[in-house]
């Protein structure tokens, strides 16, 4: 299958399932004539105003999230502990405050480090506030590609969402963190010969 870029269609779907669909897709963040690219492998949903975990809690608007407001398909980027950036793509509709954290990616021919964690994702693509509020479905320089990858539910982990016991047991229990994790190999049938 021809990559094919995401379009505001995949990304204007409800957030859990875009969480979900994310896994497998390929980032693509192009410097000049480089291009770097990792496969999404773990996400995180944040779920708007009544998810207290989200920066959108009880419809709050700030200079820091008013990105998160875009129709799904932007950039949601901000800075924590002063020296991290996280990579949020935005979901759902103008005005409805819900996004996807884009936690890790696989990098072909890299040690799994390079880009296995929020911060680490933003450090290997070369991120920073400049991207914040950038439209994945027209952007030169940043997107996320379909190519063809096949993920079977039973490929899907989900865990609680990581560092947000702020938000209370209800809402830090939600198991919003979707991980992509790879197919089992089949094990081969032994074929027995009887001698006769």
């Amino acid at each position: 299958m021809k990559a094919k870029r995401l379009g505001r269609r995949f990304y204007k779907q409800p957030t859990l399932k875009v969480a979900q669909e994310l896994l497998g897709k390929y980032i693509v963040r192009k410097i000049g004539r480089k291009k770097l690219t990792g496969q999404i492998v773990e996400t995180e949903a944040y779920l708007g105003p009544q998810d207290r975990a989200s920066h959108a809690y009880g419809g709050k608007i700030t200079p820091r999230n008013k990105a998160e407001y875009l129709v799904g398909g932007h950039i949601y980027i901000y800075l924590i502990y002063g020296m991290y950036w996280q990579l949020n793509v935005t979901t759902s509709e103008e005005g409805k405050p819900e996004c996807v954290l884009i936690r890790a990616l696989r990098v072909t021919g890299e040690d799994e480090k390079i880009a296995g964690g929020p911060g680490k994702v933003c450090r290997y693509l070369k991120l920073d506030k400049s991207f914040y509020g950038e439209d994945l479905t027209k952007s030169k320089r940043i997107w996320v590609e379909d190519r063809g990858k096949v993920v079977k539910p039973s490929q899907i982990k989900r865990t609680p969402r990581i560092g947000i016991d702020y938000a209370g047991p209800y809402w830090s229990k939600k198991k919003w963190r979707f991980l992509l994790v790879p197919e089992k190999p089949k094990k081969r049938k032994q074929i027995i010969k009887i001698e006769k």
